[in-house]
């Protein structure tokens, strides 16, 4: 069994972080796999949806110290090293992400806790199961977030409320998660995963084009002022407008059949 497994059923690809035993807590090479498997999932013209989880009872408990710290060095790292380590690893998912048009949905089943958590953020959507918690524990141990929380956090939750979990360290349950818009929807536990996919599958059955260039065009809005937003937006328009799933969603309109959209 790999440590990171990909799949794709339903028009819909699911990375599955695979080491309960270790509250899937990840390695250099699973974030170079996750990565790579979010890179396949973009040119697949299958995967509509993309989907984030755990094995077993976590979610992430982020970076596996343990793994690190028993594998064989040739010395300690110097500052340069450390620096650069960061942009082979994590940093190379959270930069990756931009780059990919299809929703991305966190399916958090259990704790995500320092890096865990900044990886959960990192995604479009998040979705909890009832006994998720939330944590940006890097404070307790002297550290501080180092995979994206201080860019994250403020943007999803607001700047006080982020400081006061990025200050603190405490875990976030699910429902306060929830009331915050640290999440989008908590769903039981006996229920979560299927509450997950009949979720994504809404996503999925929307006309394609249309998904990736609405998550483009609210991304780009984020980093610009509003004239520039509508020339974008205009621009966009036009080509949608000459698309095949514009056509096939219009004809579903006029003909008012159910869910619209039927794709090809």
């Amino acid at each position: 069994m790999s440590d990171l497994e990909y799949s794709v059923q339903n028009h819909i690809a699911t990375l599955l972080l695979n080491r309960p035993d270790k509250k899937n807590a990840f390695t250099d090479g699973m974030l170079k796999q996750w990565r790579q498997c979010l890179l396949d999932a973009q040119d697949d013209p299958a995967v509509r949806v993309i989907v984030v989880t755990g094995a077993g009872d976590a979610f992430c408990s982020g970076g596996d110290l343990g793994r690190r710290t028993s594998e064989p060095q040739a010395g300690e790292p110097t500052v340069l090293e450390r620096k650069q380590r960061f942009g082979k690893t994590t940093h190379s998912v959270a930069l990756t992400i931009p780059q990919i048009d299809k929703p991305i949905i966190a399916a958090v089943n259990g704790a995500a806790v320092g890096a865990g958590m900044d990886m959960a953020l990192m995604c479009d959507i998040r979705l909890a199961a009832r006994s998720a918690r939330f944590a940006e524990a890097y404070v307790r141990v002297g550290l501080i977030p180092g995979n994206g929380g201080c860019y994250y956090l403020p943007r999803i939750v607001g700047v006080a409320r982020a400081l006061e979990l990025l200050l603190t360290g405490e875990f976030v349950g699910a429902e306060e998660a929830l009331r915050i818009g640290l999440v989008n929807q908590v769903y039981d536990d006996d229920k979560f995963l299927d509450s997950v996919y009949s979720y994504a599958q809404k996503i999925a059955a929307m006309p394609p084009v249309a998904v990736a260039i609405i998550k483009r065009a609210v991304y780009q809005s984020l980093t610009c002022d509003l004239r520039t937003s509508l020339e974008l937006i205009s621009s966009q328009m036009t080509i949608v407008q000459t698309t095949e799933d514009y056509r096939e969603a219009i004809a579903a309109y006029k003909g008012k059949r159910a869910g619209v959209y039927k794709g090809r």
